[in-house]
C-alpha cells in the first residue's frame, strides 16, 4: 500500500499510542499554558474512550518551574530543582483534566538508569502493563531531580521513544510547536516546504533538513526525526504533528492529513536489540578498516579483532560500544566481548591468535552480531 493507506489503515487500527508533548507546546512566558493542556486531555480522553491504550510522554516540569520561581536556571542543581518545583504543578493540571473525563492518571518518573538495567526494565514494563490493564493514562517524564547527566535522556522525544518499544506500542505521535516537517528550516528560509510523508527517515539526512533547538526545550526537530528513525526500526511509524493546531490530535484520528507521516522500515529489529543499542550510553568507539564496516552493515556479520584498527576509551567487557569506520562515518553499536585494553592487544590479528596474547580465548568474535545494531540512530 501507498503512505496514505498506510496512515489511514494504522491510524484507523492503533490500539496502543504512545504521545509525546514538549515544553514549546505546553508552556508560555507565564508558564504552563492551561488551554493546551485541557485541550490536549480532552482529545486524548476521547481516544480513550474509543478504546486506545495512551501513554503520555509530558516535558514541561521544568519550564513551569522556572516560571513559578522566576529565576534563572544556570546549572544542574538549579535545573533539578526547578523541575522539582514544577513537576507537581504539571502533574496536577493532567490530573484535573484526565479527571473531568473519568480517567485516570498515573505518573511515572524515570532515569536512564532504570532503563539500563534489564531487570529494573521488566519492573517498569510490568508497572505499565497493570496501569493500561486498568485503563489508566501513565504520564511519563524524565525524573530530572535525581538525573546524574544533563539530562539523562537528553529530551523527552528519545525517552518517547523508548516507551514505544517498552510498551509495544502500534503508533507514535510527537506532538511538536510546528505544524510539521519542513524540507529547510522554516526559521530561516521562508520558502519551506512542510512534507506530508517522510518515505525513509533511515537515508533523511538530518543535519540537511533541520537545526535548532526550541526556546523552552531542550529538542528540536531533529531530535524528533532521531527518535522517529529509532521508531521506524521497531516497524512502527510516527506522526510529527502541530500540538497547538485546534483538536488536532482528535482531528488527525479523524482521517484529516496533518502533521508529517513518517514510514516505518521495511526490516524490523529485534526488541531486545533495540533495549541494548539505545537504553544505555556508548563509553567507548572501536575503528574498523573498510572491510568490517561492509560485513557488519551489508552481511550482517559479527566484529573478528582483524578487522578492528584502533580502540578509544576506557571500559570492560560487556559495555556498550560505538563502531565506526575510519574517518568516522558511524556503523554500528554493540557489546563487547572484551575490555579496550585486551582490544588494544587483539586489534588486527585474526580470532585463531587470540589465546597466544591473551593467554585464552573466550569468544573468536569482539563483537557478536546477536549483541549488535548496524545504523543505530544515535
Amino acid at each position: 500500500m501507498d503512505w496514505k493507506q498506510e496512515r489511514e489503515h494504522a491510524m484507523r487500527t492503533a490500539r496502543r499510542v504512545v504521545v509525546k508533548v514538549g515544553s514549546a507546546v505546553l508552556t508560555t512566558p507565564q508558564g504552563l499554558d492551561l488551554r493546551v493542556v485541557n485541550r490536549l486531555a480532552d482529545q486524548m480522553a476521547g481516544l480513550h474512550d474509543r478504546g486506545l491504550e495512551l501513554v503520555l510522554v509530558s516535558s514541561g516540569a521544568v519550564a513551569a518551574g522556572r516560571r513559578a520561581v522566576q529565576g534563572e536556571l544556570s546549572g544542574m542543581p538549579a535545573r533539578q530543582a526547578a523541575s522539582a518545583v514544577g513537576q507537581g504543578r504539571l502533574m496536577h493540571a493532567y490530573d484535573e483534566a484526565f479527571g473531568r473525563y473519568g480517567c485516570v492518571t498515573a505518573q511515572i518518573l524515570l532515569t536512564l538508569d532504570d532503563l539500563r538495567s534489564r531487570k529494573r526494565f521488566l519492573n517498569v514494563l510490568n508497572t505499565f502493563r497493570t496501569l493500561l490493564d486498568w485503563r489508566a493514562v501513565p504520564i511519563v517524564n524524565e525524573n530530572d531531580t535525581v538525573a546524574v547527566q544533563e539530562l539523562e535522556f537528553g529530551d523527552n522525544d528519545a525517552l518517547g521513544s523508548l516507551m514505544v518499544n517498552l510498551v509495544d506500542a502500534d503508533l507514535f505521535v510527537n506532538l511538536t510547536s510546528a505544524g510539521g516537517v519542513f524540507d529547510a528550516n522554516p526559521a530561516t528560509n521562508p520558502a519551506a516546504r512542510q512534507l506530508e510523508c517522510i518515505e525513509d527517515i533511515c537515508g533523511l539526512d538530518l543535519d540537511a533538513t533541520c537545526s535548532g533547538k526550541t526556546a523552552d526545550g531542550t529538542g528540536g526537530m531533529y531530535s524528533k526525526l532521531l527518535a522517529a528513525r529509532r521508531v521506524a526500526q521497531l516497524g512502527v511509524p510516527t506522526l510529527i504533528l502541530s500540538g497547538r493546531e485546534f483538536f488536532g490530535l482528535q482531528r488527525a484520528f479523524d482521517g484529516e492529513p496533518l502533521g508529517t507521516w513518517v514510514r516505518p522500515a521495511g526490516k524490523r529489529i529485534s526488541h531486545r536489540k533495540f533495549w541494548l543499542a539505545y537504553n544505555d550510553k556508548p563509553v567507548g568507539t572501536i575503528v574498523v578498516d573498510a572491510g568490517a564496516a561492509r560485513a557488519l552493515t551489508e552481511k550482517g556479520k559479527s566484529l573478528l579483532p582483524a578487522g578492528i584498527r584502533d580502540v578509544e576509551g576506557t571500559f570492560g567487557a560487556g559495555a556498550l560500544v560505538r563502531i565506526v569506520a575510519e574517518g568516522g562515518k558511524a556503523v554500528a553499536v554493540g557489546l563487547t566481548n572484551y575490555k579496550a585494553a585486551d582490544l588494544r592487544r587483539i586489534m588486527g590479528h585474526k580470532s585463531a591468535d587470540i589465546a597466544g596474547l591473551l593467554g585464552a580465548c573466550p569468544y573468536p568474535e569482539a563483537v557478536h552480531r546477536d549483541n549488535m545494531l548496524p545504523d543505530a540512530a544515535l
